[in-house]
């Protein structure tokens, strides 16, 4: 689940929520009661850099696709 970032216009408060994607915003503040409080956006806490992760990244040889398609080697 991720942890979701919120401000208040009201009071200033700021808090961090462990949430789910599907679950609706928080409205009210905890410390003030007001319904200010909006969701900011901030960085994700890891980054997916290079090509990417593939089944056949670390292949060497003509090893066959393990995900049961056509080898292109052959």
């Amino acid at each position: 689940m991720p942890i979701y970032e919120y401000h208040c216009k009201a009071c200033g408060h700021r808090m961090d929520k462990l949430q789910k994607i599907s679950a609706a915003p928080l409205t009210e503040c905890p410390e003030c009661k007001a319904d200010q409080l909006e969701k900011l956006i901030s960085a994700a806490g890891f980054r997916l850099a290079g090509s990417g992760w593939y089944e056949t990244d670390f292949k060497s040889g003509n090893k066959k696709n393990l995900a049961g398609g056509n080898d292109s080697t052959s």
